[in-house]
């Protein structure tokens, strides 16, 4: 018990020094007393401070030995990775969306308006209003979110779709990542594009815009002025279409391609492609226009409009108490329907350019689809039947 330490035994006594003793005056020796006091009160402070110190310092090595702290441990690597990559995400988001969106169009909102009827927008201003702030909303947020799964890969970290509580948004495509530049692969590609999708080079739109001025307003065979020339018999009603279609525009589209100029850039390798392209486009302008005619043609029999109804002679027979037409509704519907089959039968023997430069025999495909034809021909029997039957 004596050698316990306490705050009273590590406090030494004060030693105080010696009073001086000097001939001074009565007001002197106050002004020296309150001076001497205000020191030593400050000494004692600051001895009860060190004091303290000590006895502190005693009793925590003393605890010290007695207790040894646990060493401090470090945090797996795949823990201090988990933590690196969710803080360097988040930062990188905050960065992403710290920049600008691209604002809505204004001219978007009065289209969403205009699809609005009147009547419901009347007395609502205000919530209209309210509407439109809200699209705005969602479509920035939208963009933004957006903007961000282009420019970051989003990891696989459980605790980050728990942060983010947003609505998933739609799967990108597959086989595309936009989280790397695409600059290179982009240019690769429209290199390639142009140097194979022959359609961009000049002959293929003089081609175009000779074909367009060539067939839009001509028909293989018109017939829209046969009922000015009178009636006709089946028989010479076939002839002038035969004669009428196989007369016409072949030699005109050989020599379409018979120009020295159409080759110009075109690499040796690329002739092959480069023919077949112009095959293609040739065929679907063939296709283009005996389509058109057959429709034009099957228009003639239309019962609302017969202004343009070819005039048939026609005689009625009575014989052993029969009466009948001549020529029958078959060999009638025959003689109109053969005009659809020379329709869809012209224009099939039209050499291939190449064919045509090297003397081959190859063919453009120029057959007339076989839905037009079937409906081609349903359409006209209905009308023969129709103008046939009378008021």
């Amino acid at each position: 018990a004596c050698n316990k330490r306490t705050l009273r035994t590590l406090f030494r006594a004060a030693a105080l020094p010696p009073p001086v003793i000097s001939e001074t005056s009565p007001s002197q020796k106050k002004l020296l007393a309150y001076h001497r006091g205000k020191e030593r009160q400050e000494m004692i402070n600051q001895l009860l401070i060190d004091r303290a110190l000590e006895v502190y310092y005693i009793t925590m090595d003393e605890t010290d030995k007695d207790e040894t702290a646990p060493p401090v441990t470090e945090l797996p690597s795949t823990v201090r990775n988990y933590f690196f990559i969710k803080s360097y995400y988040l930062f990188l988001k905050k960065c992403v969306q710290s920049n600008p969106v691209v604002p809505i169009q204004q001219q978007w909102l009065r289209s969403m308006l205009a699809m609005v009827p009147q009547s419901l927008m009347e007395g609502r201003e205000l919530l209209t209003e309210d509407l439109l702030k809200e699209i705005v909303r969602d479509y920035e947020m939208s963009m933004q979110r957006c903007v961000l799964r282009r420019a970051l890969i989003k990891p696989d970290i459980e605790e980050l779709d728990k942060l983010e509580e947003e609505a998933p948004l739609p799967l990108l495509p597959l086989g595309l990542d936009f989280s790397s530049t695409w600059r290179n692969s982009y240019i690769k590609a429209k290199t390639q594009i142009f140097s194979t999708l022959h359609i961009l080079h000049p002959t293929m739109k003089t081609l175009l815009d000779f074909g367009y001025t060539a067939f839009f307003n001509f028909l293989v065979v018109d017939f829209s002025s046969s009922r000015l020339k009178g009636p006709v018999d089946c028989k010479s009603f076939k002839t002038d279409a035969s004669l009428s279609i196989m007369s016409t525009w072949h030699q005109r589209v050989i020599s379409l391609f018979s120009q020295s100029e159409a080759l110009d850039g075109v690499k040796l390798e690329q002739l092959e492609s480069f023919y077949n392209s112009v095959a293609v486009l040739i065929s679907n302008q063939l296709k283009e226009l005996l389509q058109r005619t057959t429709e034009v043609f099957v228009k003639l029999f239309d019962p609302e409009d017969r202004s343009h109804l070819p005039l048939f002679k026609m005689d009625l027979t009575f014989d052993e108490n029969r009466m009948e037409f001549y020529p029958s509704l078959q060999d009638l519907e025959e003689a109109i329907l053969f005009v659809v089959d020379c329709i869809g039968q012209t224009l099939q023997n039209v050499q291939m350019t190449r064919a045509w430069l090297t003397g081959g025999t190859a063919t453009l495909d120029a057959e007339l689809p076989a839905h037009t034809i079937q409906w081609a021909k349903s359409t006209l029997k209905k009308s023969i039947r129709d103008n046939l039957e009378g008021p």
